[in-house]
Parts: structure tokens; C-alpha cells; sequence
């Protein structure tokens, strides 16, 4: 790492899971911003891979594709959990909004109980879609869509 620029990124809170239920616990500061995030169906979810904050991870640039046996790719060709900056994204589909707990309970999310969140932003398909896209032929036989219930660990 050269010594560039320094941002500090603090959580709003953490990703909880357990019991088969998968929770973001903000911080009670933060939890007025969840009005209204009840009326989505889908959340954005920034998180923080914390269990790849490392030097080495930070460092790895490449990584066999492990839904594509034999194919290397760069970490921004991917998503790859180890980059530069361990920011990850997840589109979730949204259970249930408790703005007074600071709660937002989600189908799914490909997270650790644990993970830090840095921030939630609602789905909006105008913004976050896009119509004609080209990806590369290794995710050829992936579906079009998410599933309903979202990505997990499972």
C-alpha cells in the first residue's frame, strides 16, 4: 500500500444472524434513518469484509473464480470477498423494518453474523438496473434473476 489518501468509514451497525433469522442491529443513533425504509422490498447493503481486512488480503489482485474451475480473474472483475478495501454489496430483500429497535430483518445476505454495516440504501430498480448488460461467459447458465429469498451463506 502507498501512502495515499485515508478515509474512516465507521459502521452503522452489524449484520446479526442466528436461529435461521438474519438481522441488521444499527446503533441507536443511526436508527431514524431506517423511515420509511419499510416501504421497499429490497435494501442495498454496504458492508464491511471484515474477516478479510487484512495485509493480505488487501493485496491479492487476482483469484481462480470458484464458479469457473480454471479461470483467473482481477478482484475487480468479481466478488471476490479480498480487495483492496473489504467494501461488499448485497441486494436484500427486506422482512420487516423496526425503526425503534434499529432492526431491519432480511431474507438473506452473504455475510457473517457480525460483519459491520456502513450503510443501507433502498432498491431502486431505475437507478440500479440496467437493460441490456454483457457479463462474461462463466456466469452462462446462472439465472436471470435473483431468487426470491436473496444470497446467503447456505
Amino acid at each position: 500500500m502507498s501512502n495515499e489518501e485515508v478515509y474512516k468509514i465507521h459502521p452503522i451497525g452489524y449484520v446479526r444472524q442466528g436461529n435461521g433469522e438474519v438481522t441488521i442491529k444499527l446503533m441507536k443513533s443511526f436508527a431514524p434513518g431506517l423511515k420509511h425504509l419499510d416501504l421497499y422490498s429490497h435494501v442495498m447493503v454496504i458492508w464491511w469484509a471484515d474477516k478479510h481486512d487484512n495485509q493480505k488480503s488487501r493485496t491479492i489482485m487476482q483469484t481462480e473464480l470458484p464458479y469457473a474451475p480454471g479461470t483467473t480473474a482481477g478482484v475487480f472483475a468479481c466478488r471476490a470477498e479480498y480487495r483492496p478495501n473489504p467494501i461488499a454489496l448485497t441486494v436484500c430483500k427486506v422482512l420487516a423494518v423496526d425503526e425503534e429497535q434499529g432492526t431491519v430483518g432480511l431474507a438473506k445476505i452473504d455475510a457473517f453474523d457480525g460483519s459491520p454495516v456502513l450503510d443501507l440504501k433502498g432498491y431502486i430498480p431505475v437507478c440500479d438496473r440496467v437493460q441490456n448488460v454483457r457479463v462474461p461467459n462463466w456466469y452462462d447458465g446462472w439465472p436471470e434473476w435473483m431468487p426470491d429469498e436473496g444470497l446467503g451463506l447456505d
